[in-house]
């Protein structure tokens, strides 16, 4: 979502003001380095990490898997990597712009792709389009939730949207959890798993260096997104989501934050306060919406996204308006009936 906040926090800090050019790695502090890559859609980029080990490298994040990034790592190989080798690829969770080159990097190098568990698991199943992960069961899902016929069948022609930004997965892996503590040139990287946006995403942060690479579960400017999928249809990811940003309101608040989009930024827990205070104005505007008469998902996505939408910004923006339903359905401020072949929220 994009919608502004409701009311005024302090400014967050932003020690870089640009972002790195195309084939650029600036040292955003010591021993890693800050790599951009290009992605095909509205949202345009996707920071990935390169952290000294050593006499060579580990590689947070990877990438869309498409030819123009791969010709951006080529670039990076014969010059940001400096001869030394990659040592371990690490995926924060398994969205295209995370993973995409992960298997393409880990042979590249003969390394292992760490993540963790359930991500790798999620990783094959939207690839394959089994256990209830695909666009049939997505179609099914948006469909009974209120989306018209015109929407459904946009997406649909869309095909495997998953496998085009990330061609191949290993059939091997190394599990990374919150039960291990990654070392990386001798510091210890505490992994933080974040629900909502993911299955099981991987946050890092070293306290001797002050730093958490964040990826999706805090961003600077947008909401990270959270939504309802049909391996779930029930689930309340926006409750799992804002309990998790408690797991960050405890690090230290000049902990240098890299996040997977927008700058670095210095000022945890005033985002964090930002997100919550956002979510809960979208969550009694909807509420509102419901107190006149029923209100689908489809109906409620003009509240939560005040834009134009391609396909899939309203593919996104569909899951999210599920996900916000589900949780004031769970938390007993909505009802949910089923009518017309078509889940409906009202007031209790």
């Amino acid at each position: 979502m994009s919608a502004s906040l409701p009311v005024a926090f302090p400014e967050l800090e932003f020690p870089a003001k640009q972002p790195p050019r195309h084939g650029e790695a600036p040292e955003v502090a010591s021993g890693i380095q800050w790599l951009r890559m290009p992605l095909p859609f509205a949202l345009d980029h996707v920071n990935l990490w390169l952290l000294r080990d050593g006499d060579g490298w580990t590689q947070v994040d990877c990438g869309y898997g498409d030819d123009t990034t791969r010709s951006l790592w080529e670039s990076h190989c014969r010059s940001t990597l400096k001869a030394r080798t990659v040592r371990r690829v690490i995926a924060t969770h398994c969205h295209p712009d995370h993973i995409g080159n992960g298997d393409w990097l880990a042979r590249r190098f003969d390394c292992a792709l760490t993540i963790p568990q359930a991500e790798y698991l999620t990783a094959h199943a939207l690839l394959d389009e089994h256990s209830g992960y695909g666009a049939a069961a997505t179609s099914a899902l948006f469909r009974l939730h209120g989306m018209e016929a015109e929407h459904l069948a946009a997406y649909a022609a869309r095909g495997n949207t998953y496998r085009r930004g990330v061609p191949e997965l290993p059939d091997t892996y190394e599990r990374l959890s919150a039960l291990e503590e990654p070392v990386v040139d001798g510091l210890r990287w505490r992994v933080i798993s974040g629900y909502g946006h993911s299955p099981e995403h991987a946050s890092l942060y070293c306290a001797d260096a002050g730093v958490l690479i964040s990826g999706d579960m805090l961003l600077p400017k947008i909401s990270t997104n959270v939504s309802v999928w049909p391996v779930e249809p029930d689930a309340d990811p926006l409750g799992r989501f804002l309990d998790s940003l408690d797991r960050f309101a405890a690090l230290p608040p000049h902990t240098l934050v890299l996040p997977s989009h927008g700058l670095p930024f210095v000022g945890i827990r005033t985002r964090i306060a930002q997100l919550r205070t956002h979510h809960a104005a979208r969550l009694e505007e909807i509420e509102a919406a419901a107190g006149p008469g029923p209100v689908t998902a489809a109906s409620v996505v003009p509240l939560l996204f005040r834009r134009p939408l391609d396909t899939q910004q309203r593919f996104f923006a569909m899951g999210e308006a599920i996900a916000h339903l589900n949780h004031l359905w769970h938390r007993g401020r909505l009802k949910r009936l089923l009518a017309q072949d078509t889940w409906r929220f009202a007031r209790p």
